[in-house]
């Protein structure tokens, strides 16, 4: 690792330098930003909620004052229109004034409060007071697909903040530019809030080293991650290699599957087929929760099912993909799809010379030869989808058993296809963090009940969200307070609730 290593963002339709020079991260400079950030720790886990919460809302606020420049650095790095990067800046800006509504209100720490009876007998009963209190400093890994929403200033940074832990974060080598405006917008708020210094770091890196380095030293307490499989499990490995293993909360894709069943491809199957295309080409198929995958039961409307979903795959231009390296990565998953025997091209979207482009395209198959082959149920980022034909409601529900972990699953029914299926939502319910009916499952919106997760290898924390007001609780950690003086109590905890903070009291929970 060395200071010298220099590296330029690039431009993703020309893959041309962009202007300005970043600079990889030195072991010395990654031993830096976590120092800091454990002396940050002590002021800032200590902080009001109050104080806190304005700190997250002054976030947003100095996001909105970088402007235009803003959103056209980021078009210049991803190729993400410009409609789609100012939706995701409200996004960004929105799920920042949510957690601090979250933290204003002061509920989300859980005090519990048992007190005391001290003529009990046979044995007195101690006052036993329980809360969540923050973690430590965390290292935090931005995402390539959501360079605002997911990044330096997206969700993970917003909860671990709001749940008291300061922020070491590596930026995503494909957004530089991007991430140096959000991170300074970010120093510009703890100042102007008076947060301590290190409450936030960026560090730069185009390579794995700066990664492995941050994730295995001894004073990061958790780390969040939002990509390929192979990073998170590198990540995830790294973690529990330390002498002090800590937790990693790795959102690592999914392929989404899609459960077609008999009555509504039948009565709906035009439709379904339009919102099928609409979410497999939705941002050239760069999102998480894209479908990757569907099972169909043969009927007499899967011709025109197919012919219609076809229809809109022809239908849809090629267009540019995030970076070179994963528009390659998806053209090698294409042409192994089209190696595998029995697998069939149904369609394939308007071709272009245009560089960086990701061609549409979508598979069909059957599923004696989808069970055979491990690989058609594997994500392959980018727009397209493998569609399994089954014969029966029993190859269905062997399929839906046979699923690995997955961040969604979605069941297309009609009401008596939910009874003759009934199985199908309890096989779903262990596999998948969000169960879609009739709609798709691209589009997570952020709020109190959203889980953004699933059983692995979609995560590697199957017991925790990325998204929705729970992420907070990856970052914390229960701590039980026996007999204290109520002076010394945390102030969620003291006999008055000064905070007016809901708790459960004795099993009662009122404020």
């Amino acid at each position: 690792m060395s200071t010298e290593s220099v590296f330029y963002g690039i431009n993703a339709l020309t893959n041309e330098k962009l202007e300005g020079e970043f600079i990889n991260a030195s072991k010395e400079q990654v031993d830096e930003a976590v120092k800091k950030a454990v002396l940050a720790f002590g002021n800032y886990r200590k902080k009001e909620k109050d104080s806190i919460a304005n700190f997250l809302d002054q976030i947003a606020e100095e996001i909105l004052n970088l402007g235009d420049s803003l959103l056209e650095r980021c078009h210049l790095e991803t190729a993400l229109p410009l409609g789609r990067l100012q939706g995701e800046r409200g996004r960004t800006m929105n799920q920042l004034k949510l957690f601090a509504t979250v933290v204003r209100e002061g509920s989300w720490v859980d005090a519990r409060i048992d007190t005391a009876i001290p003529d009990r007998a046979p044995i007195p009963k101690s006052d036993i007071r329980h809360m969540l209190l923050p973690l430590g400093p965390v290292a935090i890994f931005g995402a390539s697909n959501f360079p605002l929403a997911f990044s330096v200033a997206g969700g993970d940074t917003a909860s671990a903040l709001a749940a008291g832990c300061p922020v070491v974060f590596k930026g995503h080598p494909a957004h530089p530019g991007t991430s140096e405006m959000v991170a300074n917008a970010i120093i510009v708020a703890a100042k102007k809030t008076g947060m301590p210094e290190g409450t936030f770091t960026l560090l730069h890196s185009n390579s794995n080293e700066v990664g492995e380095v941050l994730v295995k030293h001894p004073e990061i307490k958790a780390v969040g991650f939002t990509g390929s499989f192979r990073g998170g499990k590198a990540l995830f490995n790294y973690a529990n290699s330390r002498p002090e293993p800590i937790p990693v909360f790795a959102e690592m894709g999914s392929t989404n599957p899609v459960f077609i069943l008999p009555r509504a491809l039948k009565e709906n199957w035009e439709n379904i087929a339009s919102g099928m295309a609409g979410s497999i080409t939705l941002g050239v198929g760069q999102f998480c929760t894209s479908p990757g995958l569907s099972f169909i039961q043969k009927s007499d409307s899967i011709d025109a099912f197919y012919n219609k979903l076809s229809e809109g795959i022809r239908n849809t231009p090629s267009a540019t993909m995030l970076t070179s390296n994963i528009l390659k990565a998806f053209n090698n998953g294409v042409q192994n799809t089209l190696a595998i025997e029995h697998v069939e091209e149904l369609a394939s979207g308007l071709a272009s010379e245009s560089t960086n482009v990701a061609v549409p395209k979508v598979f069909k198959t059957t599923i004696e030869n989808f069970i055979k082959n491990d690989s058609l149920s594997e994500e392959n980022f980018g727009p397209s989808s493998v569609l399994v034909e089954a014969t029966s409601k029993n190859e269905i529900l062997e399929a839906a058993r046979n699923l690995e972990g997955h961040l969604t699953a979605t069941i297309h029914g009609t009401d008596q296809d939910f009874e003759d299926y009934k199985d199908l939502f309890d096989i779903l319910e262990l596999k998948v963090g969000r169960i879609v009916i009739n709609g798709y499952p691209t589009g997570v919106e952020v709020c109190h009940s959203m889980v953004h997760g699933g059983p692995y290898p979609a995560t590697t924390a199957p017991q925790s969200t990325s998204v929705g007001t729970n992420a907070i609780k990856r970052f914390v950690r229960p701590v039980c307070f026996q007999d204290y003086p109520d002076a010394f109590l945390p102030d969620a905890l003291k006999a008055d609730n000064k905070l007016n903070i809901w708790r459960l009291v004795n099993g009662n929970l009122e404020k």
